[in-house]
């Protein structure tokens, strides 16, 4: 592709990923059995929780968005598309949630958006073992957030759990992708910044 088409298809990903018009290839997750009425304060908090789920796909579009562009192996370009469309499932998967227990997308989404792009581009730029192992330790981060959230989830809110599940699998795949495909490990002070900024995030996201 031309540096124009580059840019066209980027802000059409960006684009899509803001405008809450996900489209998932795969079907949402859902329990076998039927999900109980949640109490008020349950479904604030399962809300509170699935918008900094979403906040993190949010993020994850625009990783992947920024790692496909500036890499030149065509092997990792599809591997991060492919990650990029497992992401789209869990944006689309979200949102729906989000929707189901009348609970709203993070106003700052933009501002995580752009953020993430940034951070992509930079690591893209270092090269692609350090892309890769920045893909590592953000997709183990996401791991440990995800099971964090499995503990704070009201148990009976079996729809939404249904959905951090196969999420929390996806990941740990995505790593384990990233790490046979000659990720380097990141040093502790990269590691250390990602996890306050995920702190910030997270932390933000519960509220706005």
């Amino acid at each position: 592709m031309t540096p124009l088409d580059k840019l066209i298809v980027t802000a059409e990903s960006a684009l899509r990923t803001l405008s809450g018009s996900a489209s998932a290839a795969r079907t949402c997750p859902r329990p076998d059995v039927s999900p109980a009425q949640l109490a008020r304060s349950e479904q604030r908090l399962s809300g509170a929780l699935m918008r900094v789920n979403h906040v993190g796909e949010v993020c994850a579009q625009a990783l992947y968005s920024a790692q496909g562009l500036t890499t030149r192996d065509p092997e990792l370009k599809r591997q991060f598309a492919h990650a990029a469309r497992e992401e789209t499932d869990h944006l689309a998967w979200t949102e729906k949630r989000l929707d189901e227990l009348n609970a709203r997308t993070s106003v700052l989404n933009p501002l995580w958006y752009a953020g993430a792009f940034a951070i992509g581009l930079l690591a893209g730029r270092i090269g692609d073992a350090t892309s890769l192992g920045f893909v590592v330790e953000t997709e183990r981060q996401v791991e440990a957030h995800l099971a964090d959230h499995l503990k704070r989830l009201p148990q009976s809110d079996l729809a939404s759990r249904a959905i951090v599940i196969q999420m929390q699998a996806d990941e740990a795949a995505h790593a384990a992708s990233a790490e046979s495909a000659g990720a380097a490990p990141l040093p502790a002070p990269a590691r250390w910044a990602m996890r306050l900024a995920a702190r910030v995030m997270t932390s933000t996201a519960h509220y706005l």
